[in-house]
């Protein structure tokens, strides 16, 4: 079971190695004076899509080469791996995402991005840091710093991961597969945050458990039979195939799975047809999935493959025309804390920052996250993720109180507090590696 905070407050204070950090706040604060602010406004406002992070990639291996750790770059494409050893000990990851996403900002920030680049898909886009990736790097880059400086303080080695395409959730696969964990030391654990807008800035959230759902992409195709629109008659109509399909779907979550159990299927983009008269012959459906454990993911899964088949061969489609459903190619695993891990990394915290600085909050949505290929369950490495807050107290307060809303990540109007989760976050990250990094 979960020990008690109390508990974890006296097992913190009574690790003399943790005690020595209780200054990282004025550290952290000292290092975003004194430059790191200038790094969050670059990586701000030149953010790159996934798996195009080129110039973001070059300048944190830059940055970890400057803090004095072995770099290497190009692991799963565009992914930069640092590595500070000092001594015996264990072996601890901390990773930070870096992609931005195709968004066109309207934050008000002074320091907005105008950036534009081409996608994967070939197609030139608006980027914006959209979910606070320009935050997790910065901070990272003040971790290493930290930690280089702080060598009496730990024993063992700091693995960096600077990782591509949290947002097409494939980065972290395409760096395990690219040989991580065989061409570096192993981790005995892995660290992560995540800033948040719905946690109040210089607040942490961490406990047990899930921390984030399970996602899987599905694309669905509708091969339907064009005709005139004055002649329906005549075709096979995607656009209502693709319609009833839709509304099909959102039977799954409310029939499919016990009430108690979480899960989500969203259409997010259906695109058919050019043209008032004329019935098309495709429809393209994309649709996102979450749930927290794999009977209800795969249940989902086989629930969408069922009801776009059978869909089509009630409206008439031949068999070699029915519609094609494809997943796998944008998909993670939930994401675990390690209990134990967990709690020894809130007794860091709680020693590092306060006690007032941890704070509990129901989870409100199935956000994922692919640090899950990092950790366990999909690898024997406990792993510990937490959230940072992102927005000062003062605005979360008043939309409670019927004021103007808080932007959600992924929202052209998004904008965190960078100062305070930069130097929080970084703070806390440090705090955590130490509290890991002791024989």
């Amino acid at each position: 079971m979960f020990k008690s905070f109390a508990a974890l407050l006296l097992a913190a204070s009574a690790a003399p190695a943790l005690a020595q950090t209780g200054d990282l706040q004025e550290v952290m604060q000292s290092k975003w004076d004194g430059g790191l602010d200038e790094l969050f406004v670059h990586f701000h406002q030149n953010p790159e899509l996934s798996f195009r992070e080129f110039e973001t990639a070059e300048r944190m291996a830059a940055e970890l080469r400057a803090a004095g750790l072995e770099v290497t770059e190009g692991i799963g494409g565009t992914g930069v791996v640092g590595i500070l050893r000092n001594g015996e000990g264990p072996t601890v990851l901390l990773r930070a995402d870096m992609d931005g996403l195709p968004v066109e900002e309207d934050s008000g920030l002074p320091y907005e991005s105008e950036a534009t680049q081409e996608d994967i898909d070939g197609v030139v886009k608006p980027v914006m840091h959209a979910c606070g990736h320009d935050t997790h790097i910065t901070g990272l880059v003040a971790t290493a710093q930290a930690l280089a400086e702080r060598t009496d303080d730990w024993s063992g080695t700091a693995l960096f991961v600077v990782q591509p395409a949290e947002e097409r959730i494939g980065g972290a696969k395409a760096m395990m597969e690219d040989g991580l964990y065989e061409r570096f030391p192993k981790p005995d654990y892995a660290i992560a945050w995540h800033v948040s807008a719905g946690v109040p800035a210089g607040k942490i959230l961490l406990d047990p458990g899930i921390s984030s759902s399970s996602s899987d992409s599905v694309d669905i195709t509708i091969h339907g039979v064009g005709a005139h629109g004055a002649s329906p008659h005549k075709g096979k109509d995607p656009i209502v195939i693709g319609s009833t399909i839709v509304m099909a779907l959102q039977t799954l979550v409310s029939r499919e799975i016990a009430p108690l159990n979480p899960g989500v299927v969203t259409v997010g983009s259906f695109h058919s047809g050019f043209k008032h008269n004329i019935i098309t012959d495709t429809a393209e459906l994309q649709l996102t999935v979450r749930s927290d454990d794999n009977e209800v993911r795969d249940t989902l899964i086989a629930g969408i493959e069922r009801i776009a088949t059978n869909v089509g061969r009630m409206y008439g489609l031949p068999e070699d025309r029915l519609p094609e459903v494809k997943y796998g190619f944008e998909s993670t695993p939930v994401t675990v804390n390690d209990e134990a891990a967990t709690q020894r990394v809130r007794s860091a915290l709680a020693a590092a920052l306060g006690p007032d600085a941890l704070m509990e909050q129901p989870r409100e949505g199935m956000g994922a996250e692919d640090f899950a290929y990092f950790v366990a369950p999909n690898t024997d490495v406990p792993g510990v993720y937490f959230s940072v807050g992102g927005t000062p107290p003062a605005e979360l307060e008043a939309e409670k109180n019927g004021g103007d809303p808080v932007a959600s990540h992924h929202s052209p109007f998004f904008r965190v507090d960078g100062e305070t989760a930069v130097t929080t976050g970084a703070a806390a990250m440090t705090a955590a590696a130490i509290g890991l990094l002791q024989n």
